[in-house]
């Protein structure tokens, strides 16, 4: 650590002491953009900056229930480590936790010092930085959706406040023990960029609007938010979820992405989607992102849906998408474009579902509309009424196998991704489809068992 590094901690160190704080707990994004931790005592910082963390690289490919699914450069190399180091430009105290700030980390490889392949952050860094070497920088504005679940007296976990009709609400009526403002609340502390939220659709769902940035600090601020709504949920007995479809009499929970690009290096360039003069009100740019989301939609959908669960949330009057299209102002298209112009203008992509991994959904829907902008193709015409009519528009995959398949096919895309990346994310997932197809549900022993 040169003289310079070790002033810059010696500066974070004092103020954290100054602040009362005496850990910091180390945060990295995992493949399906789980957290993954360690708390550090601070006296112990600098040796954690110096040398880094050592993590197994396993646990890119270790499954919500715990197996470690056989993917390349884990189980057959042995279960090697990767290096995780504190970025301390991310430290903020956590309002709920007294004495303890987090910080975001770097994820390398030991042996190279290279970003680990399966790193979603640095595969963010790398799709950003193609889009900036054709003179794009994308601006991300997140729109995250969560179901808020209690104890059961029955056993398992029900929905928080069942009251229907109470979308684009906030107050008791919708929320009886104020769980949303208390939420609000904490998490403007965290210094996340939040902006509002309210009573979503269904009941115990809400919604939490984040502010637009660059879009890397759009997919950190996401990460960090879900984490967040997951752990105060949890200090109050309860579960928040981001599953995109929990409960079969309730709709699903979506990640909506507003995107739009300045015309230089950093946020503070020209709005390049605008342009009064332009077809509709946009650039040329943003008619050709346009273009690119639509062509590789099935592929995106393996990294906006990436569960089994998230192709239960689609469906004909669901105001999820179901077919690839584009629309005006109109919510029932997969791409929306928001009647604002100006400063204002972007397209709402509405594909991706809640489970998806910010950073990998903010990667793959920046690296599509990229694609779109070099190939300099027009999209069809904007979707007119209410969507849903398949003789218009081809249908979005129907299943998370489909969607990997699409996802292998669309070497365009993969390319930018990564071949190193996506071959661990396609054998990773492909392991997960494959467990769900040996599992025995309750709804076919339901069906079955009596009768046959």
């Amino acid at each position: 650590m040169s003289d310079h590094d070790y002033e810059e901690v010696r500066r974070h160190l004092d103020r954290l002491a100054a602040d009362g704080i005496d850990v910091v707990r180390v945060t990295y994004p995992d493949l399906i953009g789980t957290d993954r931790a360690r708390d550090v005592l601070v006296e112990e910082l600098p040796r954690a900056l110096e040398h880094g963390l050592a993590f197994c690289r396993a646990v890119y490919h270790t499954s919500p229930q715990g197996d470690v699914v056989p993917v390349s450069g884990g189980l057959d190399a042995g279960l090697p480590d990767v290096c995780v180091r504190p970025d301390l430009s991310t430290l903020v105290a956590l309002p709920w936790e007294p004495g303890v700030a987090a910080c975001l980390a770097d994820v390398t490889d030991p042996a190279t010092g290279a970003p680990a392949p399966e790193s979603p952050r640095d595969l963010l860094r790398s799709v950003l930085e193609r889009c900036r070497e054709h003179g794009l920088s994308p601006v991300v504005g997140p729109e995250l959706e969560y179901f808020l679940c209690e104890p059961d007296p029955g056993g398992g976990w029900r929905r928080y406040g069942s009251t229907p009709g109470v979308v684009y609400t906030a107050g008791l009526r919708a929320d009886p023990d104020n769980h949303l403002l208390r939420t609000l609340r904490q998490v403007r502390d965290l210094r996340i960029g939040v902006l509002s939220g309210n009573h979503e659709f269904d009941g115990g769902q809400f919604e939490i609007n984040l502010l637009h940035s660059p879009a890397l600090s759009a997919a950190d601020r996401a990460f960090r938010f879900k984490a967040a709504v997951k752990e105060l949920a949890r200090r109050e007995g309860r579960l928040a979820t981001f599953m995109a479809k929990p409960f079969n009499d309730a709709g699903g929970s979506g990640f909506h992405l507003h995107l739009s690009c300045t015309d230089g290096a950093d946020a503070e360039g020209r709005n390049a989607f605008d342009d009064p003069s332009g077809a509709y009100g946009l650039s040329a740019p943003a008619r050709h992102a346009i273009a690119g989301l639509l062509a590789h939609a099935p592929a995106l959908a393996a990294l906006l849906n990436p569960t089994v669960n998230s192709y239960k949330r689609f469906g004909p009057d669901t105001l999820a998408p179901w077919l690839i299209d584009w629309g005006l102002d109109n919510r029932s298209a997969m791409v929306r474009v928001p009647p604002e112009r100006g400063t204002g203008a972007r397209l709402e992509l509405r594909l991706g579902d809640a489970s998806a991994n910010p950073y990998l959904a903010i990667a793959a829907t920046t690296a599509a509309a990229l694609l779109g902008v070099l190939a300099g193709e027009e999209p069809p015409a904007p979707l007119e009424g209410y969507g849903y009519d398949t003789t218009k528009a081809a249908v979005l995959p129907t299943d998370l196998s489909a969607a990997l398949d699409a996802l292998e096919a669309d070497t365009a895309l993969a390319e930018l991704l990564g071949k190193d990346f996506t071959t661990s994310y396609l054998s990773y997932k492909r392991n997960e489809v494959e467990r769900f197809q040996r599992h025995v549900t309750d709804w076919e022993f339901t069906e079955y068992a009596y009768h046959l």
